[in-house]
């Protein structure tokens, strides 16, 4: 146990004296933590522009307009008599769709006939296509309802048949974990997990392949030492990330401390010892630091929450639990958001935990056979 405690001493010392490891682990992580939610601040766009082209300017074409206008995500930027002007504003970047009212709009209404109108908007930002969507849609399909309630009671029909004949099916959403509906919601607590990854395994390879005076103790008695030090200082950072950070930006959290931290043990151990196995086989600071930078965007990607796994082939699927942000994303937002208890994240505690057992095993032999060839020279 002394030799673990000097190896420990020894490493946790590193990480504040070996400057590139300490502006890693330290500085980036603190960095992150300040600036990278910044952008998410305001959860959901707000506020799209688009433009309108009424072709008959009459009272029931300016309501759907100023309805539209009146949402908390579409706002009326432009008026334009024709097509022509709108695309161009369109094209000028100047507004991100078009809402196109027909001639005989009113008109159509007022004989119980369909009156469409069609809808032109930027599909290129999803995002800006969705919000656009969901605004114009929603306010066409309210006013429709209420104009076919009107013509129905005007019939002669009793007000709360006809209100049931036009809506007959009324759907209530309620937005479960998200309430807001919100994209920092979604996106900040899996993209946290990946920044305490990728600050992680970067460190730790810096730290693995710069120069070194190693503290006497055996190979089992080192690596052990160094993944110690790795989570006593993670120990610091992730409540800051899972816990300060989804608090101070008003992110949804049901999940309890203890809980989130027995999860992200085998986390932290697992990464720490990938570090570890890849700093030896690539034996050199700079070369860490361009794989790393390279694994980056994969990594993203195979994380499943900006593409879905389900979508993913099944041998991609299986290639991603060997990365250990795969599983603690899935196990550390549905504790920390959702509330799960340990025993509904099973299966990526289980898998975290063999991963930490097998990097370390795999770095402990690296470790064992560097010693026996630096011994046989």
């Amino acid at each position: 146990m002394k030799a673990v405690y000097r190896a420990f001493l020894h490493e946790f010392g590193r990480i504040f004296t070996v400057r590139p490891a300490f502006a890693v682990l330290v500085v980036a992580a603190a960095i992150y933590a300040a600036y990278y939610p910044q952008p998410y601040v305001n959860e959901a766009l707000r506020r799209v522009p688009i433009a309108v082209v009424d072709s008959e300017d009459t009272t029931a074409s300016r309501e759907l307009a100023r309805r539209v206008d009146a949402t908390a995500d579409v706002a009326v930027a432009l008026l334009f008599p024709d097509m022509a002007s709108a695309e161009r504003a369109v094209f000028a970047r100047d507004v991100h769709g078009i809402l196109f009212i027909p001639k005989d709009f009113e008109r159509s209404l007022l004989h119980g006939r369909g009156s469409p109108v069609a809808l032109y908007a930027d599909a290129s930002y999803f995002l800006v296509y969705q919000r656009i969507s969901l605004a114009v849609t929603a306010v066409a399909w309210t006013m429709g309802v209420e104009i076919e309630t009107a013509r129905l009671i005007g019939a002669g029909i009793d007000p709360v048949l006809a209100a049931a004949a036009s809506d007959p099916l009324p759907l209530t959403a309620v937005p479960l974990f998200n309430p807001q509906s919100g994209y920092a919601t979604y996106l900040l607590p899996a993209a946290f997990v990946l920044i305490l990854q990728q600050t992680l395994l970067i460190g730790v390879g810096l730290l693995s392949t710069l120069p070194d005076r190693p503290a006497a103790a055996g190979a089992a008695a080192t690596v052990l030492g160094k993944l110690l030090a790795y989570t006593a200082l993670e120990a610091l950072v992730i409540p800051a990330y899972l816990v300060i950070l989804p608090a101070l930006y008003g992110l949804p959290r049901l999940g309890s401390l203890m809980t989130i931290l027995i999860m992200a043990l085998p986390f932290v151990l697992a990464v720490g010892a990938l570090g570890l196995l890849l700093a030896a086989l690539f034996r050199n600071a700079l070369t860490v630091q361009l794989a790393m930078a390279a694994l980056g965007l994969p990594l993203f990607f195979l994380a499943g929450f900006s593409w879905p796994a389900e979508a993913m082939p099944q041998t991609v699927q299986m290639l991603s639990l060997l990365i250990p942000s795969t599983s603690a994303i899935d196990g550390l937002v549905r504790i920390a958001q959702m509330g799960a208890s340990l025993s509904q994240v099973a299966r990526p505690l289980l898998t975290l935990s063999g991963l930490a057992v097998l990097y370390a095993a795999a770095a402990l032999a690296l470790e064992s056979r560097r010693r026996g060839t630096r011994t046989g020279r």
